[in-house]
């Protein structure tokens, strides 16, 4: 009786399938509103993101399946143009959002999803502001941030598919310096690359 007990807990764990995607794309914060007279914005430029998901099924098969996993996504630079030059520089962001994807015709070649989660927000401010002045922002920023989006990957072999994703990282703002219009960033990431699976 033991034995088989045994053998009913352990086998869920054997069917378990775990991916690692690696990625690079696009990230391209949002512009924003400064509330300042006269009017200005806040406008970022993209930047190239180092991005890797690792994924662990916990439900489903060859149909839909359901995935535990933890995006992390590394920007080392967004440049801020603004008509005023208080604002920051640039900054540096990191992303690290663990959650749930959805993924559906896990059996067959072509295998859409969608996904969300929540986590962390990391920004790095520059030491200057626009304007080639000290920046009095604090050099990193921690905040609250959630994800979702969807993508799609497409199988090459057993082991190995190419991927190819859009997410929304939303969290707080960074340091700009003077007060900005609304509380959230939008973040938009377009990225591809391929993913293993183990």
């Amino acid at each position: 009786m033991r034995t088989a007990l045994f053998l009913l807990s352990v086998l869920p764990l054997l069917g378990q399938r775990q991916e690692l995607g690696l990625l690079l794309g696009g990230f391209k914060p949002a512009s924003r509103t400064l509330t300042v007279t006269p009017p200005a914005k806040a406008d970022f430029t993209a930047g190239l993101t180092y991005y890797a998901n690792y994924g662990i099924r916990i439900a489903g098969g060859g149909g839909a399946s359901l995935w535990f996993e933890v995006p992390f996504a590394a920007t080392p630079q967004h440049r801020i143009e603004s008509a005023s030059g208080l604002v920051t520089r640039d900054v540096a962001t990191l992303y690290i959002t663990p959650g749930l994807r959805l993924k559906f015709a896990s059996g067959r070649r072509v295998q859409p999803y969608i996904a969300a989660g929540a986590g962390y927000a990391l920004f790095e401010h520059s030491t200057l502001r626009g304007d080639g002045r000290e920046n009095a922002a604090p050099r990193t920023l921690g905040r609250g941030a959630f994800q979702f989006g969807g993508g799609v990957d497409v199988a090459v072999w057993r082991w190995f598919g190419l991927r190819g994703e859009f997410r929304d990282f939303v969290s707080g703002s960074p340091a700009f310096n003077l007060p900005v219009k609304g509380s959230l960033q939008h973040n938009a990431l377009f990225a591809g690359g391929f993913v293993l699976k183990f």
